[in-house]
Parts: structure tokens; sequence; C-alpha cells
């Protein structure tokens, strides 16, 4: 049987239909008011430390409708056309000007640019530039593109023989590997500064030297060769530096390393009458394993920090000799689960078959520091009987549940005292005005901590004096 509509009916729906088609067709209509104006997720899209010829990152920026109808963009322009550094993307073309570009009402266009700079043989950093233009119903808008360049010189899976030396005119940038070949030596000068791209590392060869003579004003940096803030504070992006067994004479001053795997790996001494690695006044930091792995090696340290490491920040495996000083070691690692101490030191470990073997712990003497993280022990002390197990703490604060009553070994130690650091979640650890480490060091004969103030007749623990001091400058 045939249905019949009545005609109330129909009437009422035509009337909803044709309600809704003139709606839609006035809530799709172009904006044509002169002045109208966009909005942008930025005003200017910068690029932090672009490498030459390498390219940056890509980056999005947003543009939006505000306006309750449809907007006819006239004309989006890169300024510097096809010469300029910089390439965008509009709306899923690449393009350096598109024309009549429609975004609804309270809508948005997605646009992407990226940049690669050419440094015209410039060793000092500079800076790129340009601009894109909207022109929206005789309305003009701009958003500025900026990019700190920066020219380079790159390895990749690279060998250096002979005797090298990096000055700071231009960044060094490593991939893959660079290996100090066997009876070489590379010297890093003041102020320079190495990237590593992802996963590269440096390796120091048998009777090879790497010699990094940093400076309080002009420290030499090691970090990863990315810049864009997501990569500001995270661990892991780089390996590390391998000082091979037999690598000798390392001296390492004023050095800022960060965001590695680790940052050294030293490997069995050459000589047991020469030290393996000295190193100063240096900063590691952010390491996603250990901040040093030692192994049966002989390492000096005054005015160290060592902060934050998925691993220990100082890992002695196989004995050694070891004598740190001033050393600062704060461990809040927060990226994973810690469940090793900061600080480790055995007299043995394990060949390829599995068999356990043993090497004397000669000295691991630990003058003035302070050791002191989120763990309830930051210190294991794991050794072999009737192998030599030589340890020191002498004027420390330790955050540890061993037993420090032997005079001996423990010295003037204070136990699970916060240090009071200025700020953990800035990986600051100098010390605050009320922190017990404060005038409770004993003379070690290190007249300045590692930002050059003197640390006067009773030096406070650490490798920091604590600012508020009257303190003299070098």
């Amino acid at each position: 049987m045939k249905r019949v509509i009545h005609p109330l009916i129909f009437l009422l729906l035509s009337g909803l239909l044709s309600f809704s088609f003139f709606s839609c067709r006035k809530k799709d209509k172009v904006d044509t008011s002169p002045g109208l104006l966009l909005s942008f997720s930025s005003d200017t899209v910068f690029f932090d430390t672009v490498f030459s010829t390498v390219g940056s990152i890509t980056k999005r920026m947003l543009v939006y409708n505000p306006n309750k109808n449809k907007v006819s963009i006239t004309s989006i322009q890169l300024m510097g056309g096809q010469g300029s550094p910089f390439r965008i993307n509009i709306d899923g073309s690449p393009a350096t000007q598109v024309t009549d570009i429609e975004i609804a009402g309270n809508d948005s266009l997605y646009m992407f640019v990226r940049v690669t700079v050419d440094p015209a043989n410039q060793n000092a950093p500079y800076v790129v530039s340009d601009s894109i233009l909207f022109e929206t119903n005789g309305s003009r808008q701009d958003v500025k593109l900026v990019a700190w360049g920066r020219d380079a010189i790159f390895y990749r899976h690279a060998n250096l023989v002979g005797n090298t030396v990096w000055d700071s005119l231009k960044a060094h940038v490593i991939y893959e590997s660079l290996r100090i070949d066997t009876n070489s030596s590379l010297t890093i000068m003041p102020g320079t500064r190495v990237y590593f791209h992802k996963d590269a590392y440096l390796a120091v060869s048998f009777q090879s030297t790497l010699k990094i003579p940093g400076t309080l004003d002009h420290p030499v940096r090691f970090q990863g060769d990315r810049m864009d803030p997501f990569y500001k504070n995270l661990p892991g992006q780089w390996g590390g530096i391998y000082l091979e067994p037999g690598s000798k004479d390392h001296e390492i001053n004023y050095l800022y390393a960060k965001n590695g795997a680790f940052g050294f790996l030293v490997d069995s001494m050459g000589s047991a009458s020469r030290v393996m690695l000295t190193i100063s006044n240096s900063i590691i930091q952010n390491m996603s394993s250990a901040g040093i792995f030692a192994y049966g090696t002989s390492i000096t340290s005054v005015n160290c920090v060592i902060g934050d490491c998925g691993g220990a920040c100082l890992d002695v495996n196989f004995g050694g000799s070891y004598d740190f000083r001033q050393l600062t070691v704060g461990n809040f690692w927060s990226s994973s689960v810690r469940n090793v101490p900061s600080v480790y030191l055995s007299n043995y470990s394990y060949d390829t078959t599995g068999k356990q073997i043993t090497n004397p712990l000669s000295k691991a003497y630990f003058g003035n520091v302070i050791i002191y993280g989120y763990n309830d022990d930051e210190i294991i002390l794991d050794s072999v009987a009737a192998v030599p197990f030589e340890f020191t703490f002498d004027h420390a604060l330790l955050k540890t549940r061993l037993k420090t009553t032997n005079p001996a070994r423990y010295i003037e130690c204070m136990v699970n005292k916060d240090p009071r650091f200025v700020d953990i979640q800035k990986l600051n650890y100098q010390i605050d005005s009320i922190s017990p480490a404060i005038d409770m060091g004993g003379p070690l004969g290190i007249p300045f901590d590692i930002r050059g103030f003197d640390r006067g007749a009773t030096p406070d623990l650490g490798a920091y004096e604590y600012a508020g001091k009257l303190k003299i400058k070098k």
C-alpha cells in the first residue's frame, strides 16, 4: 500500500532542509572584509645551531583563522624565493609561493619549515633569516624565520694518524666513530665544541693519547648533535669516550660532557707507574649508563662533578688505583629505574668464559667528597677475600647504609645528611647556605674550586665552594 505524506509534514521538512541549506551557505561564505587578520602559532620559527650542509629538523607552524567565516588567503610567499636557505611546505605541498588558500572559520592550516645553511667558509657562528608573507583581503602579515648556523668539520668512521690539534674556530661533528690511531694523539683546544651524531663515539688506541686543555672561561664541550629543545636534556644520544687498553697519559681539564650513553670507559692501564687518566674541573652528567666506567686502570681526579646517570656515576671494576679529591656525585636519575649505586668498587671481574678473575684494588681514595642520590645506599663495596681491597673516605658526606665506624677507612665522614644541592631538577650541584658540607673539608692542597673560587683554610666538601662565602677568583 502506497504511503502518502501529509502536506503539513512535507512543508515542515522542506522548510528545515531549506534553512539548513542556507545556513550552510552562510557559514561557507568567504569573508572579504578589509583588515581581516590571521593568527599564528608563533611569530618567529627559530632553529638553534644548524650545522653547515646537514639540514635541520622539520618544524611545524599553524596558521589560524580566528574568524567565524571562511577566509581566502590571497598569497603565502617565502620572501627569499628559491635562493632562500629555508624550505616551506604548505598544506602538504612544497612551494615558495601559493595563492588562494582557503581556511574554514575557526579552523587552521598546517605549514612545515626546514633550513639548510651554507656557511661560505665562515668560522664564527652566524645567523640566517627570511620571512613568510601572508596577504589576506589587502592585509599583510609575516612570520620570521631565523636559524643559528655554524660551519663544521665532519668525521664519519674516521681515523686520525699522527699528532692532531683541533681548534675552536669550527665545530667538530662525529658520525659513527672517530679513532685516534696507534702511536698518535689528539689535542682539543679550549672552547672547542664536539658534537656526536646518534650512537657515535670517540676511541683512543694503544699507545695513543687524548689531551683536552680546556679553561674556566673556555671549556671544551661534548654532546649530541641535536639542538632542538626536545633533546636538550635527553640522555643516550651518543656513545661515549673509549680509552682503550694500553692508551696512555690522558689529561682532561674543563670538559663538559652530557647526554651520552656513558662519559668515559677507561680500560686497563698501560703502565703501573703512570696514571692513565687525569681529569680536573670537569662535569659529566645525564648519561644513560655510567659516568666513568673504569676497568683495572688508574685515574686521578680533582674538582669534578658526575651527575644523573642511569648506571653508576663511578663504576670501578677489576681493581686498579684511584684518587678522587673534591668530587661531587649527585645521582637523582629519573628517566628510568636505577638499580645500581652511584659508586661501585670491586677487585674482580669475569673473563670471556665466565671464570672469575681478580686484580688488587691498590688504592681508592676519596677526599673532601659528596656522594648522594635517591637510592638508600649509593655506595657498594664488592670484594673478593685475600685480594687487596684498599679504600678510604677522608672527610666525606655519604648516602649509605655501610658501617662507617672504621677510622682507617672513614675519616671525619657524615652519613645520610642532605647536602642541600641548589637545584637537582636542573642538575645544579652547587651547595646552598644551609648545606652540612660547608667548611667540613680537610686540607688537601687544592686552593680553588671548579669555578676558580678560593677555598680558604676550611674547604667545603665537593667540587663547589658555597657561593655566598667571600671568595677571591683566580
